[in-house]
């Protein structure tokens, strides 16, 4: 994995976000015609959608800043912060649509279903699954994580949109109303989900917890023949922004040149097999004779 080239991340979410909007306006305006809590709750979750996109072109513009005096080691988390924020977003989202639904369970209202409707909401099912794979797609392509996270956001959207279709199509064929604000809560709860998997991804990279397996850059670093053993390897960060350390223990005859030549060695294979722009501290020390 390389840098991420942030300008391209930032014209995917405008792209994005656009598309986002129309199709929550789309869903708010239909839902309230129809009367309908399920397909009110898609639109603003659709326009949660929005907004996380709005919260990510902040998030990639902070982190395209380049190294300074204040951030030595660059500006990156400021994309997995915007990733912290899109999930607060979606646990909040989906707290409101619990809510929603609460209400809907002591005053129960019936959609006025129309054909218009359906078709309109089959139509920003498609937009949303074209949305999110290319965003998905995007974000691997370019190593991104807001997008990624973003396109997890817009994936929930997906699987509300399909409840919403399969509550008002059981409703117009005869179905109790009752199933709208039931299904509601299981919208909500596709959202919470969504928003506790960002949430633990995002905040395990900002607390520093471990980003790759120890065992893994072990093997990496074992395979140098002058290396005799390995320890206390830590790692941090992301898959995109790793940052390593670890001891080593080499012939104590070992010349300084050779060490100071396989300390490099070892840094390019560890960024040739996790991460291209990894930083990797190694320290040397001389093997202990029995």
């Amino acid at each position: 994995m390389g840098k991420v080239n942030y300008r391209k991340v930032q014209q995917v979410l405008l792209v994005i976000l656009l598309a986002n909007l129309l199709i929550a306006g789309t869903k708010i305006i239909a839902g309230s015609v129809i009367q309908s809590a399920s397909m009110t709750a898609d639109g603003f979750h659709s326009l949660s959608d929005g907004f996380s996109n709005i919260v990510g072109l902040i998030g990639a513009h902070f982190a395209s800043q380049p190294e300074d005096d204040e951030h030595p080691y660059g500006h990156n988390k400021f994309e997995t912060l915007a990733g912290l924020f899109i999930s607060i977003m979606l646990l909040f989202a989906g707290g409101k649509v619990v809510l929603g639904a609460i209400e809907r369970f002591k005053e129960p209202i019936v959609p006025e279903i129309s054909t218009e409707s359906l078709i309109l909401l089959v139509a920003t099912l498609v937009i949303n699954i074209v949305v999110c794979v290319v965003e998905y797609r995007k974000g691997k392509e370019l190593d991104s994580p807001i997008l990624i996270s973003d396109s997890m956001h817009t994936r929930s959207d997906i699987y509300v949109s399909s409840g919403v279709l399969a509550t008002l199509t059981g409703i117009r064929l005869g179905l109790p109303p009752i199933i709208d604000p039931i299904v509601s809560l299981v919208v909500a709860g596709f959202i919470l989900h969504a928003g506790y998997e960002i949430f633990k991804e995002t905040s395990d990279v900002l607390v520093d917890g471990v980003a790759v397996d120890s065992e893994e850059i072990r093997e990496v670093v074992m395979g140098f023949e002058d290396v005799k053993n390995v320890h206390n390897i830590r790692s941090r960060g992301s898959r995109n922004n790793l940052n390593i350390d670890l001891h080593i223990t080499v012939d104590p005859r070992l010349d300084v040149e050779s060490a100071h030549r396989l300390v490099h060695d070892i840094e390019d294979a560890i960024r040739a097999r996790f991460c291209a722009n990894s930083q990797v501290i190694a320290h040397v020390e001389p093997e202990q004779e029995l």
